[in-house]
């Protein structure tokens, strides 16, 4: 190697060190990762008061998530419009934040009988990933945007991207190349200004503070974005019609116990017995919607599948078309 070309190579370790230092500062400043005095004491607490110090902290999650409420409900109301006109919603997270976006996403087809392509969650480091740490993913941003390719983002299409500490390199890339695709974005994260937020059209910053264990934000960080992607995954669907009054009528029959819950759906929605409940989602194909015009309406399958169609799926629209 050349003299010239040794003297890049030493700048380009300097600046390479420079920005780790930077972005190791930068974490330190987080919220999320500073240590509370208050629980500077904790191994030496019994088991029970132990309990009641993490249950006292998890206990002012729901008021970190009340603050910010209404940039919650603008995003969902954004994400419902997307997938009301077609649209797809993807989450995307690293560790634990992506792991609880896993577990969100795989309810809904069971919950709400959505094609698994509706709602999808995409971690770092992929399905390895999804049942413990792949070291070194989340850093990876060009992995994250490539991830937007693989999937074909869109303008129709909805991402919502979760880090804690709100600089995860990959969640990050994920975002901003959604956005330069066209695609409605959330940043969805537990410290204030955050690189997330600033890549997202929507913000959403859950400022939990420090956690029992310092660091450890699958803690009070997670529970606050547990809670939110509860009610991005279940008020979309609300708005999409899937739930009728307080009912999930567009469950899944899948087991014994969910049939149980099909037949007391259609009792309490219609005031039908047992046996005539029971007939009906038979005869229904097992679709708690379909049995629930049936007899509202006293009409076949077939006849209360075309009302439902012409509702756009909306039992409530359905019920009403006499």
């Amino acid at each position: 190697m050349d003299e010239n070309s040794l003297h890049c190579a030493r700048l380009a370790t300097v600046s390479e060190t420079t920005e780790r230092l930077k972005a190791r500062t930068q974490l330190a400043a987080l919220a999320t990762e500073q240590a509370d005095p208050r629980y500077a004491e904790i191994e030496r607490l019994s088991t029970l008061d132990l309990a009641r110090t993490m249950n006292e902290a998890d206990a002012s999650v729901p008021a970190a998530v009340a603050a910010v409420l209404p940039e919650v409900a603008a995003a969902i109301d954004a994400v419902a419009d997307r997938l009301a006109k077609g649209g797809r919603l993807r989450y995307v997270g690293a560790g634990t934040a992506g792991r609880m976006a896993v577990m969100d996403a795989a309810e809904c087809p069971p919950t709400f009988s959505t094609d698994p392509e509706l709602v999808k969650a995409i971690i770092a480091g992929g399905k390895a990933a999804e049942g413990g740490a792949v070291e070194g993913t989340e850093d990876d941003a060009a992995a994250g945007a490539a991830a937007m390719a693989a999937e074909r983002i869109g303008p129709e299409d909805a991402v919502v991207g979760l880090a804690a500490s709100g600089r995860t390199p990959f969640v990050v890339a994920a975002v901003e190349e959604a956005r330069r695709r066209g695609a409605l974005t959330v940043g969805l994260s537990c410290n204030r200004d955050t690189r997330l937020s600033a890549a997202a059209e929507h913000r959403i910053e859950v400022e939990v503070g420090p956690e029992v264990v310092a660091g450890s934000t699958r803690l009070k960080s997670g529970t606050a974005q547990k809670f939110v992607l509860n009610m991005i995954s279940t008020i979309s669907m609300v708005r999409l019609g899937k739930v009728y009054r307080n009912y999930m009528v567009d469950m899944r029959v899948a087991n014994s116990k969910l049939a149980a819950r099909a037949v007391r759906m259609i009792r309490e929605i219609t005031g039908a017995d047992a046996e005539a409940a029971e007939t009906a989602l038979a005869a229904s194909g097992e679709h708690v919607k379909t049995a629930v015009v049936m007899l509202e309406l006293g009409v076949d399958a077939a006849a209360a599948k075309a009302k439902l169609e012409a509702a756009e799926g909306r039992l409530s629209g359905a019920l009403g078309a006499v």
